[in-house]
């Protein structure tokens, strides 16, 4: 099993003062969650200072979202280069927000992954279904078309370092959740899609991480599937104590001592 991958996207949250006060607690914490790979996302006007109160930590920096072009006339746009300058390792592409609010497409998706790699930056790829689609049972062929049609031109070496997010839409901030077995079955068809991409055999090895509505509450049982390697956690990030709670979880995959 991979390190469990706790990922917190505060959306348009905090402002630089809460940011850095979170991170301060956060950091005082770390040798607590020691076996956990936890990543935070600040929106974009806190992106230096995060890195800054980050220094000296194993706690990962993500932008949210980022353009598709490396630099021009595009106001109101955030290119890669400037991510990174900002002192990012990872950054969310695809969010299903992203997609459904400012319709955003699998070809447009696809561009950011590629110069998100091209600036050596770790992309938390987001897909997902509607309600609708998943009524419709559509969720496995619309899964395997956003994975197929996000990843063209990108290399296997490079999806090795990919972090895939599985966030049905109809779980997104609606206080519902996919079912553990529910979102174990998608997983799996995932990490399998992504084999047959990158066209290598044997045990998948793109992390896959779940979000929807995860909290406290839900974070043990959803840990306890095989192939759910962590979790994108909104609006229960947005406390520390809660997010503390969510990084702490014990879940039985865990290797024994961990």
């Amino acid at each position: 099993m991979h390190t469990p991958i706790i990922a917190a996207n505060w959306k348009m949250h905090k402002t630089v003062s809460e940011a850095v006060d979170f991170i301060s607690g956060l950091k005082k914490e770390e040798a607590t969650f020691s076996d956990r790979r936890v990543i935070v996302a600040p929106p974009f006007t806190a992106l230096r200072p995060a890195a800054d109160a980050l220094s000296g930590s194993s706690i990962g920096l993500a932008a949210q979202n980022m353009s598709y072009a490396e630099s021009g006339a595009f106001t109101g746009e955030v290119s890669a280069g400037m991510i990174t300058d900002a002192g990012c390792t990872y950054v969310i592409i695809g969010h299903s927000e992203r997609r459904h609010l400012f319709g955003e497409t699998n070809e447009q998706i696809n561009k950011k992954l590629v110069l998100a790699f091209k600036e050596g930056l770790k992309p938390i790829f987001c897909i997902g279904e509607t309600l609708q689609e998943r009524e419709a049972d559509e969720t496995i062929s619309l899964i395997r078309q956003q994975i197929t049609e996000g990843l063209i031109n990108i290399s296997a070496g490079d999806i090795d370092s990919l972090i895939i997010a599985y966030e049905p839409v109809w779980a997104i901030g609606t206080g519902r959740t996919a079912t553990p077995e529910q979102a174990e079955e998608v997983h799996r068809v995932i990490k399998e899609t992504v084999q047959e991409i990158s066209d290598k055999g044997g045990t998948p090895t793109v992390p896959v991480i779940y979000g929807g509505s995860v909290n406290e509450q839900t974070i043990e049982s959803l840990m306890n599937q095989d192939n759910i390697d962590g979790v994108l956690v909104g609006g229960a990030s947005l406390k520390l104590e809660s997010f503390l709670n969510i990084i702490r979880f014990r879940a039985s995959v865990l290797p024994e001592g961990e």
